[in-house]
């Protein structure tokens, strides 16, 4: 990892001042680096030990941060990572601008590897994750949405980045079809279960633990699943609050919304549901080399669902 921040740093140069103190900024904020450290394992687990490795990662990264960038512009969002947003301190102008420079430099970074298979498989991600964001603006302040759309909406946005990065470490070893489409499998399912927690999280982590406002999901009118769950459990007077609060993104019973979420057993449903994706994670292993970074994919799996930030 070390190695790939040094990749970051020489590619976020730009000759264009606020391009560097933006970019700079929302790489440096902290954040888990969950994407490379995928395109690494994975990488590393089928013996590739090429610096093409560092690259993508960064690549990975970039594209990553690009989606943060424009996320927060549309979600009006003021607090990621427990700083202010770039958009809050910036504007959303230069946000959108500095969203787009990141991800262009990612497709100059893709070229430099001259593979491809590589911009296949990363074309293909940006481009559904873009559709991602269009249906999830589409479902917003929604109370009707299904479970198979909400969960549509995360395999679309989050999880295909994840799967993205866990296939170019199989990519880069020249690995099978079959065990390509196993390392994939696995990065949808962790991608899956990682995004189920972060839903999880907005009733019942803490805003200084988690880097982000309590509620902003329901704030932003997200029908996430622990509200879906929650208003099928939910007595009609509670259900009639819930859609309400869905339905104008109001936050003034917050404490109240959170306690019916709570009181329902949506919270545990949907952590049960992260965990099944992190057991399919898992199984999705099979077929890779026993060694230590297999062991970490494994561990890695488990933390998804265990983690509180």
């Amino acid at each position: 990892m070390a190695q790939v921040d040094t990749v970051i740093a020489q590619r976020l140069s730009s000759e264009v001042a606020l391009i560097d103190q933006i970019s700079h900024y929302i790489v440096h904020a902290g954040g888990k680096r969950m994407r490379p450290k995928l395109v690494l394992l994975f990488a590393n687990a089928l013996g590739f030990t090429g610096s093409e490795r560092f690259e993508l990662a960064a690549v990975v990264e970039f594209i990553h941060t690009a989606t943060l960038l424009h996320d927060d512009v549309v979600d009006e969002s003021s607090l990621r990572r427990g700083k202010a947003t770039a958009n809050a301190l910036f504007g959303n102008a230069a946000s959108v601008l500095v969203g787009d420079f990141l991800y262009s430099r990612a497709f100059q970074m893709m070229v430099s590897v001259d593979r491809m298979r590589v911009l296949d498989v990363l074309a293909e991600a940006t481009n559904v994750i873009a559709e991602g964001e269009v249906l999830q603006l589409m479902n917003m302040h929604d109370p009707d949405i299904t479970v198979e759309s909400y969960l549509r909406v995360i395999r679309f946005k989050t999880a295909k980045l994840f799967e993205a990065s866990a296939r170019l470490g199989a990519v880069l070893a020249n690995a099978s079809t079959e065990v390509e489409e196993a390392c994939a499998a696995y990065g949808r399912a962790l991608g899956t279960s990682f995004q189920l927690i972060d839903d999880v999280l907005d009733y019942e982590g803490d805003s200084h633990e988690l880097g982000k406002n309590i509620g902003d999901d329901l704030r932003e009118g997200k029908t996430t699943l622990p509200l879906l769950i929650a208003m099928e459990r939910a007595t009609p007077e509670q259900r009639a609050l819930l859609r309400h609060a869905i339905e104008e993104g109001e936050l003034e019973r917050l404490q109240e919304i959170v306690g019916i979420v709570r009181a329902t057993g949506a919270l545990e449903s949907t952590r049960e549901a992260a965990r099944a994706e992190a057991r399919h994670a898992s199984e999705c292993l099979q077929l890779l080399p026993r060694n230590r970074w297999t062991e970490s994919l494994l561990e890695f799996a488990i933390q998804s669902v265990e983690r509180h930030s």
